[in-house]
């Protein structure tokens, strides 16, 4: 649950990529950091917080030169501090690294020890500080070498760009679990986890960094190699349900479409007597389009979303907590008055967030409160970078849907098929990670493996 964005030789570099987190802000909330190079010294500003946070007017014009790289967080491993801020950076004798990750380690206890006992110093608790050190141990003469043989010791989920003085290096992990692209902007390429940052640049797509590739960009020219012989793909399914932005186009398909393609095979599924069907905004929206069209049933807007509701809204009291779900949603009671209504969600996790809101429904007078998922329930936890609680937190991994429907307050709840949601993805199931709902874990996960995974280990080990 990250964001990376970078750009090679161009003199606006850092406030492109200023931009580029920008439109990556969903990836990732708690931090922003862009490092650019000007050809002899590195530069960088990181700070905790949202972009338009964490960078202004005087430390953009601090970042000089043709290239950077930039990163925002949503923290999966490693504690939510200062010094786990992306990119991570390292001035080594054969140049400066950086690098930006999105996606999760599942060798990281291993790799950690063993380069401990081999004498490295870490200064962060994320995972994605190990690259850093492998491509500086490496003894690969070159850098191409350096990287491809530290990228060759990873497992897991990692979608990088890495900055080496004046190189710009994209790489995705052998089964493709997070999205990554390339992109055009006259004479300079560009890297971003999703298309929609290329078009707020104003960049062309150019073409998905594929699956075990790592791309080399300098001085305008480009060169890939390959870790490994192509395999069978695990494309992280849940960024089309509802991790990545609707406008960007995500492993080769268009997020909107294949989410409205959700809602038209749930409506083939489960069709309740209802008066109109509505999301529960912005979380189902344009699976309840599809679905409202091929259920042939009216598409309202039930709960109006308040937009200037910051992310650090007070809570000094209960009698002020109470309110915490109609701060963001308040329910629009001429239109609910007296009806039955059909929600459309795109996922359930823990189930108190939709209890509340379906509470806030009945109060304003609906008659009968349904609910349609456009995936199936989550019973497994996310080893791949989507921050999934533990399995124990997972309502679906302890209840039965009866027992979920009961828990939040239903008339009836259904959740799409495995075998439908496959059914309305762009590719053959067998190219997508679906881990979180049939517990088929494409890359072994390790046997303990909680958000601040160096520290559990250390507690684990004690």
């Amino acid at each position: 649950m990250c964001g990376i964005f970078a750009v090679s030789n161009h003199p606006e570099a850092s406030r492109l990529t200023y931009l580029g987190l920008y439109a990556l802000q969903h990836r990732g909330e708690e931090s922003a950091g862009i490092i650019s190079f000007d050809g002899k010294k590195t530069n960088y500003q990181k700070k905790m917080g949202q972009v338009g946070e964490a960078f202004g007017e005087e430390s953009l014009g601090s970042l000089k030169g043709n290239y950077a790289l930039g990163h925002v967080r949503y923290s999966t491993t490693g504690s939510s501090s200062l010094m786990n801020i992306q990119p991570f950076f390292v001035r080594h004798k054969k140049g400066h690294i950086s690098i930006a990750h999105n996606g999760n380690l599942t060798n990281t206890f291993d790799l950690h020890d063993k380069m401990e006992d081999e004498g490295s110093i870490f200064q962060t608790s994320a995972d994605s500080e190990i690259i850093t050190h492998l491509i500086a141990k490496s003894s690969a003469k070159d850098i191409k070498g350096k990287v491809q043989w530290a990228l060759s010791r990873l497992q897991g989920a990692y979608s990088l760009a890495i900055m080496i003085d004046g190189m710009i290096v994209g790489a995705r992990d052998p089964f493709g679990f997070r999205p990554l692209c390339l992109g055009k902007l006259n004479k300079s390429y560009v890297l971003a986890s999703e298309t929609c940052a290329l078009d707020l640049i104003h960049a062309k797509y150019v073409r998905d960094i594929e699956p075990g590739e790592i791309l080399f960009i300098k001085d305008g020219k480009l060169e890939s190699v390959r870790l490994e012989k192509k395999r069978k793909t695990a494309f992280c399914i849940f960024e089309h349900i509802y991790f990545s932005r609707p406008d960007s186009n995500i492993f080769e398909k268009n997020v909107y479409l294949i989410r409205k393609r959700l809602g038209h095979q749930l409506a083939k599924e489960y069709k309740p007597n209802c008066d109109f069907a509505m999301p529960i905004p912005d979380s189902g929206s344009y699976a309840a389009l599809g679905y409202a069209d091929a259920a042939n049933i009216s598409y309202e807007t039930g709960m109006i979303r308040n937009h200037y509701v910051g992310r650090t809204f007070i809570q000094p009291s209960q009698f002020i907590r109470d309110f915490r779900v109609r701060v963001k949603l308040n329910p629009v009671k001429d239109l609910l008055a007296g009806k039955k209504v059909l929600i459309i969600e795109d996922s359930i996790v823990r189930g108190t967030t939709s209890r509340a809101r379906i509470k806030t429904l009945r109060e304003a007078g609906a008659k009968e409160v349904h609910m349609g998922v456009s995936c199936p329930p989550i019973k497994f936890p996310c080893f791949y970078g989507i921050d999934f609680p533990t399995q124990e937190e997972l309502i679906a991994s302890k209840k039965e849907v009866d027992e979920i429907k009961d828990f939040m307050g239903l008339d009836s709840l259904h959740y799409l098929s495995l075998k439908g949601m496959l059914k309305a993805m762009h590719l053959p199931s067998d190219k997508f990670c679906a881990a979180c709902f049939n517990g088929k874990y494409p890359v072994d996960v390790p046997k303990f493996f909680d958000k601040n995974m160096l520290e559990g280990a250390r507690k684990c080990r004690k």
